[in-house]
């Protein structure tokens, strides 16, 4: 009976360590600057104006990211109405000679996807200087790291996680662009130059872009997410954005996770064979 009940311990034990690695554990890269790695369509003067492709980018630690997760919906909890001039806050906007983005003024949840849903960098958000937003963002592939870029190097934007269920989760941050330009612009509190500018058309010549990498552990949360809430505040001095996540099916691709019938059809499997060491040790 000794050995009776210790193959059965073993037996759940096996079973239970099977039906657990189903499922995903968080891998949470700590977060630090990056490095951008993009093609330019354009060249020349006209570099800053055209399509910029996102392709990789390098953590300080030396990890090669290129497996994005871009957005793919958009809500609106309030944005200033424009009504005309530099009225109102956000807006999309795109370089002079884009192709890929959009340019709307009054912009909508559509037009925030159309801006933001692509990895073309001079694809972005513009804020009027005094304007004060709140969108949230969700993103076709859960992500592990944030990444940032900002026109201009002179604005703050708040950024909170999303649960599934669209609540906000872990810690606001409220980040600041200009901090690119310190330590002798170097940067600082992770933020560094981009290595690139953009000209836009709502603005009259190019400006320097900043980037900054934001992890879950930032938010203070141990987990992959699909949403993110972004604000703009009267005094951020009108925050012009691009977002873009990495993708957390790098570390976890999905087909190695069994499916829920799988795991039901394990835990079944493991049901019988504890039954059948049953019978053989009450004979």
């Amino acid at each position: 009976m000794r050995n009776s009940k210790s193959l059965s311990l073993k037996t759940a034990v096996v079973c239970a360590s099977l039906i657990a690695g189903g499922a995903i554990a968080a891998n949470s890269a700590q977060a630090n600057p990056f490095r951008t790695n993009y093609t330019a369509d354009l060249s020349g003067s006209n570099l800053v104006k055209g399509n910029i492709w996102l392709d990789s980018v390098v953590l300080e630690n030396g990890e090669t990211i290129d497996q994005f997760s871009v957005v793919q919906s958009a809500k609106i909890v309030s944005n200033d109405l424009y009504t005309g001039g530099n009225t109102g806050a956000a807006s999309a906007d795109m370089g002079d000679l884009a192709t890929v983005g959009l340019s709307q003024e009054r912009v909508n949840e559509a037009g925030v996807v159309a801006a933001l849903g692509n990895l073309n960098l001079n694809s972005i958000i513009d804020t009027e200087d005094r304007g004060s937003f709140a969108i949230d963002l969700f993103f076709d592939k859960a992500l592990d790291n944030l990444f940032v870029w900002e026109r201009g190097q002179n604005s703050k934007l708040k950024v909170q996680a999303l649960d599934a269920t669209g609540s906000l989760i872990g810690n606001a941050l409220t980040i600041n662009s200009r901090d690119a330009r310190q330590n002798g612009g170097q940067g600082i509190n992770g933020w560094t130059d981009a290595g690139f500018s953009i000209d836009t058309l709502e603005i009259g010549r190019a400006q320097k872009v900043a980037s900054l990498g934001i992890s879950m552990a930032d938010f203070g949360i141990d987990a992959p997410v699909s949403g993110v809430r972004f604000i703009s505040e009267r005094g951020f001095n009108g925050p012009d954005w691009k977002f873009v996540g990495a993708s957390a099916e790098r570390n976890n691709p999905p087909a190695s996770v069994p499916e829920p019938g799988t795991l039901a059809g394990l835990a079944v499997v493991c049901g019988m064979f504890a039954a059948s060491r049953r019978r053989k040790a009450s004979q």
